[in-house]
């Protein structure tokens, strides 16, 4: 089964390769996506999330409160510098929605009785069976590869420059985090990859061995001089 749909902003594409999960396990991959689009997108001013930041009273869901308390945890363990509510930017929990919502498709499909699938958010991948080999776009040329990984019931996300500019800010200063080029995380859930990726990016060079530090991560990443770092776990295919 193979399925590409553009969703929250990106292409979000599936591959099932289990012959007996049938097709509405993806028509409810792609519903939730679209549900969370709709909940809790920033850019919608009908939204769960920009009712919220506006002050308007209502009863938060227990999936916001969860991805609010997701962002405090981060926020609280980069002192500061990953942050859902930065001055003139309102509430924006998009570095942990993202993930937290793909890991939770992820979960519908193996609810589905799928075994061997990757999905793959705009670049970051939840894959599950395997190995499946995951490559780390270079920071300076879409064209080419800085490495590749071999990934199994694992999940890669990467932070960068390189498609939005800077558009990551360090909360501890409000200005764009510049320290690093690109950073990549291996870990256990795409809940975990993506949002220590953008909190390390958030930290700069710093970030690299924070985010290696956490339990079950593993880091690769480029820096501002083009130095190339990496945890000793990477796996590297």
């Amino acid at each position: 089964m193979r399925r590409v749909e553009h969703v929250m902003g990106f292409p979000v594409s599936l591959r099932v390769d289990d012959e007996d999960v049938p097709e509405r396990a993806a028509d409810a991959v792609f519903a939730w996506l679209r549900e969370v689009d709709a909940r809790f997108s920033p850019f919608r001013e009908d939204s769960e999330v920009c009712r919220l930041g506006r002050g308007e009273p209502l009863e938060i869901s227990a999936d916001l409160r969860e991805v609010l308390g997701l962002c405090e945890e981060y926020r609280a363990a980069t002192g500061g510098a990953f942050d859902a509510r930065l001055p003139g930017r309102g509430l924006d929990p998009c570095a942990v929605v993202k993930g937290w919502s793909v890991q939770r498709a992820a979960g519908l499909l193996a609810a589905a009785g799928a075994r061997r699938f990757c999905l793959n958010a705009g670049g970051d991948v939840v894959a599950a069976g395997g190995p499946w080999r995951v490559g780390v776009r270079h920071p300076e040329d879409a064209g080419r590869l800085c490495a590749v990984l071999a990934v199994t019931d694992a999940a890669v996300a990467t932070s960068a420059r390189y498609e939005r500019g800077d558009h990551i800010l360090d909360g501890r200063t409000g200005r764009p985090a510049t320290g690093l080029l690109s950073l990549t995380v291996v870990a256990p859930t795409l809940t975990e990859a993506d949002a220590a990726a953008t909190a390390a990016f958030a930290l700069g060079r710093e970030g690299v061995a924070w985010a290696a530090a956490r339990p079950d991560c593993e880091v690769f990443a480029v820096d501002a001089d083009r130095k190339v770092l990496r945890s000793p776990g990477l796996p590297v295919a």
